[in-house]
Formats: structure tokens, sequence, C-alpha cells
């Protein structure tokens, strides 16, 4: 009796410090406590995606280290646990919404659902919807959820942001801390312009699928007029450079900062419009290639500094950095009768190279180092982020909402003039990137007319996309514009369409994960890894014919 007693006591201990002192009941938690959960890493994990892989598969930016799956659309089984362990809290957001009886917060988490599922299906194709985030409730169903098909999951969506928006229209925000609303510090108005503007983007996303579903639609959200419509309302969360809320390309050191290249496609893109965007994201290079036909040599094993030789043999930039880069100008000359350099200031990688880090001559190849021939990410990419500076996630802007419509009119949809939403896109990207001021200037660039076509349109849609990149990839897969062309090193000719399926479900939700890649078109370059390839089509693209 004597052990009994003590096994139990021992239990009861036990019990007690398995009990989170801090954890919150879920019977009775605060909205105002759950929704900075959502709302933070929701931004966070979208923008990851959008600077990251993202961004090298729409041509942004290239990497000279560690970047197969950047630069050569090698995605292998990818894990989507992140997401849905956000979709669990906002569950739990959305059921005490309801239970309080608190339309402002229901509303808040029926957005911000419809913006993570977007994202699932946008980027894997068919996933659990239906019976997804209840495994607590038991059972197979629940614990091994079907695959809703994507169809399914778009009608979901925009009927969930149709019903958002509604709730905000007459939601009182008395009981939202401002604080807690990350976004939009407790104003109705701007939820509601977000849930509309999502409707916009998931609209367009069927409309060669649904062309009358999205008509129909993104002429209701229009016709309302309450949607984003300026620079100073895009859907932001800012990095302040926290322990916790750094800039992606910060997570470790200076050497992750390193690996960001420009890239050659959206280089030449800016440079032959007198872009003034181009400064804001890209930094000069470091030394610039001078051609010099008189060279006895093929090129100079020299630095020169505003044109007097300054080093002899120390080439790296290493030794640059201990210069004044940002008040010389650096050069190097070569033989162009011998070699054949990018001589311009402004310089990008192309896509999918071999071996990136050795491009355009540089002296100090090696995954990680800098090129100084080729142009980083503008300094500021460098430094950790404060409260109101261009470091921030951008879930949707004006500019993206703009060119919707722009595209919308185009198609002769009740939506206004396509020459005006256009000039309005570009308008308020400037903005964002506090170049508004440069706007008439920019507008008269040959290439940056309205001329009326679609490529346009998507052309400068995929510039405003700038860290955003999801969009643009997106909308590629759509249109085919802009027109991409990969590297040598891609394991396929033409660009990738989605992420793989993941080991965890693979793994654990087998049967059901199967029959998804069964819902899969296999195409000419889904390989030899199988249909679960990101060179398979999902529904949105399978009879489409796009992008290829």
């Amino acid at each position: 009796m004597l052990s009994l007693l003590v096994i139990s006591a021992c239990e009861d201990t036990l019990t007690e410090m398995n009990v989170n002192p801090n954890g919150i009941d879920p019977s009775t938690a605060n909205p105002n406590l759950l929704m900075p959960s959502v709302l933070a890493p929701s931004a966070q994990r979208y923008l990851e995606l959008g600077f990251g892989d993202m961004a090298g598969a729409v041509q942004h930016t290239q990497k000279n280290g560690w970047y197969s799956a950047h630069n050569h659309y090698d995605w292998s089984a990818t894990d989507w646990s992140n997401w849905y362990g956000i979709l669990r809290t906002n569950s739990l957001l959305e059921e005490r919404a309801i239970e309080m009886e608190y339309p402002f917060f229901e509303g808040v988490a029926l957005t911000m659902k419809s913006f993570i599922y977007g994202n699932i299906t946008d980027m894997w194709g068919d996933a659990p919807y239906i019976n997804a985030v209840q495994g607590d409730e038991g059972g197979e169903t629940n614990e091994r959820p079907v695959f809703d098909s994507q169809e399914v999951i778009y009608e979901g969506i925009l009927a969930d942001l149709e019903r958002a928006a509604t709730l905000f229209e007459t939601a009182s925000s008395e009981p939202v801390n401002s604080s807690a609303d990350l976004y939009f510090g407790g104003d109705t108005e701007a939820w509601q312009r977000f849930a509309n503007s999502l409707l916009l983007r998931y609209y367009m996303r069927i409309s060669v699928k649904k062309p009358e579903v999205a008509k129909a639609g993104i002429e209701s959200v229009y016709s309302s007029g309450k949607y984003l419509k300026s620079a100073d309302q895009d859907v932001t969360l800012d990095y302040t450079g926290g322990a916790n809320d750094v800039w992606p390309s910060l997570y470790n050191d200076v050497d992750d900062f390193t690996r960001w290249q420009a890239c050659q496609t959206l280089i030449e893109q800016l440079t032959t419009t007198d872009d003034p965007r181009l400064t804001v994201w890209f930094d000069s290079v470091a030394v610039q290639w001078v051609a010099d036909a008189e060279l006895a040599v093929a090129e100079e094993d020299v630095l020169r500094a505003n044109g007097e030789i300054v080093s002899d043999g120390a080439l790296t930039y290493s030794y640059l950095q201990f210069m004044d880069m940002r008040n010389t100008k650096f050069t190097r000359r070569f033989n162009p009768d011998e070699l054949s350099y990018d001589t311009g200031l402004y310089v990008g990688l192309p896509p999918g190279l071999t071996i990136p880090e050795s491009y355009n001559g540089n002296p100090d190849p090696g995954q990680g180092t800098r090129n100084q021939h080729v142009s980083q990410l503008a300094p500021i990419y460098a430094t950790a982020g404060t409260s109101g500076d261009i470091l921030q996630a951008r879930l949707i802007s004006s500019a993206e909402v703009s060119f919707i419509l722009a595209e919308a009119a185009l198609k002769g949809w009740n939506v206004g003039s396509p020459e005006t939403h256009y000039y309005n896109g570009i308008q308020n990207s400037l903005d964002t990137w506090g170049k508004g001021a440069m706007y008439d200037d920019f507008i008269q660039q040959p290439r940056v007319v309205f001329d009326n076509s679609l490529e346009q349109v998507m052309t400068q849609k995929w510039i405003a996309s700038w860290t955003a990149a999801t969009e643009a990839f997106m909308d590629y897969r759509r249109t085919g514009f802009p027109q991409l062309s990969v590297g040598p090193a891609s394991d396929q000719p033409v660009v990738a369409l989605r992420l793989p399926y993941g080991n965890d479900e693979l793994d654990n939700n087998t049967a059901n994960v199967n029959a998804a890649i069964d819902r899969l078109e296999v195409t000419p370059y889904t390989g030899a890894v199988g249909p679960n390839s990101p060179w398979s089509k999902m529904w949105l693209l399978q009879g489409t014919g796009n992008p290829w």
C-alpha cells in the first residue's frame, strides 16, 4: 500500500509538472491573444517564399551559393506543416470568435484561412481542406484527411472571403486590442479592403478555368469600390530586426546575404527602361569591367580605384571591404578581343548557370563569397530592419490589385479602363519603393508606354511583385508572361510548376496523398521522379495549354 501511495503521489506530481502554467486554455482563449500568432507567421512564411525560391523561379534573383533549389527548380518533397500549424491556431480563433459573437475576429479568421489555403493549393495543388486541422476530434477521417480537389478549395476560399467582407461591413472593432492586430490596428475598413483584394486575386487565379465566375466576382468587387487603391493601403508586416523578426537574408550571418545576386532577366528589364526601382533593390557591381582593346593580356590582375592601380594581385572581395567602396570607383580592364565580360554598372546572373559563382570573371569564386563583378541586393537588405523601412512582408499590394483590374479590363470585363489601371499599378509600385516622384519620367519610356497588351501588363506586374514573387510565379503559370527561359543546369528545359508533396504526407497519409498525385497531369517534363514532380500539372493548369 505504501508503494502504491508513493506511485500515486508521483503520478499526481508529474501530472502537475506537465501542465504549462502559461498555456492558453482553448475554451477560454482570448481572440486578441490568438490573432498575432496567425498574422505574424502567415506574413513571414509568405515573404520567405516570395523573397526565396520563388524569386529564383521567376528570375528576380539568383544565388551564387547553395543555389540548386533557387536557381535550378530542384524542388524535392516539401512539407507544409508550417502552414497547417498556423491554420490550427486560426481555427481556434474562428471558433472563439463565433462562441463570443465577435464578427470582427470571425472575419479576420476567415480572411487568413483563405490566404493560407490559397498559398497551399497554389503551391501544391489538391490538399486537405474540409476535414483538415480537426485531428483532435478523432477518427480516421480527421487524423488522415482526404485531399480535396483544388477546385473545391478555391470555391471555399472565395466563399469565405465573401463572408469576411460582409462581416467587416458592420463589425465593431470595440473588442479588439489594436496592438494585437499587426496589420491594421483594428481598422475594419482596412480588413474589408484586404478581403476584397484577395477576392480579386483568387477570382483572377481561376479566370482561365471558370471565366464566367471570375468575371462576375471581379466586377462585383470593383463596383463596391472597397479594395486596395494606394500604396499606403498595402497589407504589410514590418520586420523590426528583433531576435525572431529578422529579414530572411540575415537569418544566420552576413555570408547568407552574399549568396543573393540580381538575376540578369530582371536587371535587363530595369536598365533598359531606366526603372527608378533598380537602385532601391540592387547594388552596383563592386568592380566594373572596362574593355581595353590595347591591353596586352586577356585581363588585368590589378584593381584600379578612380583609374589608379591600388592593388597588385589582391582581387578578392575581402580586400575591397577595407576600401572606401561608397566613394570610390573600382575597375578592372580586359581585352574584348580575347574575353567577353559584362561591363555594366549593374550586372545580373543569368538564370540556371552550372557554376554561377564564377560568372563574369569573378576572381574569387566559391559558395557564399561575393562576386565583385555581379550586383548584390541593395545594402538595406543586409541590415536589420526597423519599423517603417522597406523591409516588410507584403501580403498583397495596391499595385497587384491595379494590374489585376487592368487584365480584367483587357478581357472586356466591366471594370473601367485597362490603361488607367495599368498606370495606377506603376504609380502604386513606385510609391511603395519611394520613387513615386519619378513616375512622369518613367512612363515616357518607350517600353513602358501602354500598348494595350497582356504581356506588358504582366511584365510590369512581375516587376512590381518584388519580394512577393509567389504572385509572379502564379501569373506566369496562368499566362506564360513574362516569357522566361531556364538555364543549362535546370533539370527540365521549362520552368517548374509546383512543389512536390512532402514526406510527412507520403509516410503518414499515404493513400490520400497518392490519390491526389494520381489526379496530377503527367507532362513531357515530369521526368523520372514520377507524377509527384515539379513539372506535373494541377487542376488549375490542366487543359489550359499554359504556361507551356
